[in-house]
């Protein structure tokens, strides 16, 4: 048996999942994984038939004895990072780290405008459209400030928002995502960002298994 399992929903579709699985993925770890198709008829049933909130993604550790589950996707990545302390997922400087954590806090629960409007379609194109809605505007902006303000501050190491690559990274991957379909203003350094996280090759995994399910 593999160390973890991970449920995950249709990948082109699923931002929660994305998230954790390029943590789990970035660990090295064995795990198995088991897709739900969403948009079904029998979705709903599906999920709750396996995950305790109801919902996807749903990390299973089997590493000690009795099953070990954890949902939410950045309780996911949480613990992945305390059970791979030596992956480094968060960043080790810690003003970094505090705001690396801030800032993936601020995408699990905010940037609902961006979230209904620009609803990631992994490999659709799709440029211009809902950037007009209201808020969505000033979102993308402010993710955009946040991409500037990472990259001056704590990425001179490396290409990604610290530096190195981080759990930070993976909670903004559906958002470079969604930046590539729908195109809206951005300014040189998010652009940038967006084309490293799209180009990584633990992103580019996630569509070649995306691919395989369509």
């Amino acid at each position: 048996m593999a160390d973890f399992s991970i449920v995950l929903g249709t990948r082109i579709w699923s931002t929660w999942s994305m998230r954790p699985w390029l943590v789990l993925h970035r660990t090295g770890a064995s795990f198995d994984e088991t897709v739900i198709r969403l948009r079904a008829d029998d979705t709903v049933a599906q999920v709750a038939a396996v995950s305790p909130s109801g919902l996807v993604p749903l990390l299973t550790d089997h590493r000690f004895g009795a099953p070990i589950q954890v949902w939410d996707s950045l309780a996911i990545c949480e613990y992945l990072a305390e059970s791979f302390p030596e992956k480094n997922l968060w960043p080790a400087d810690r003003a970094a780290r505090a705001v690396a954590r801030s800032v993936s806090a601020e995408m699990h629960s905010g940037f609902a405008r961006l979230r209904h409007s620009l609803a990631m379609d992994l490999f659709a194109e799709k440029p211009g459209e809902g950037y007009g809605d209201e808020g969505v505007a000033a979102q993308v902006a402010r993710i955009d400030a946040i991409f500037r303000d990472c990259r001056a501050r704590f990425g001179a190491s490396g290409p990604y928002l610290f530096g190195a690559w981080s759990i930070a990274d993976a909670m903004f991957a559906p958002v470079a995502s969604r930046f590539r379909t729908y195109r809206p203003p951005l300014s040189d350094v998010a652009a940038g960002y967006v084309e490293t996280i799209t180009g990584d090759a633990g992103f580019r995994a996630w569509e070649d298994a995306a691919r395989r399910e369509l």
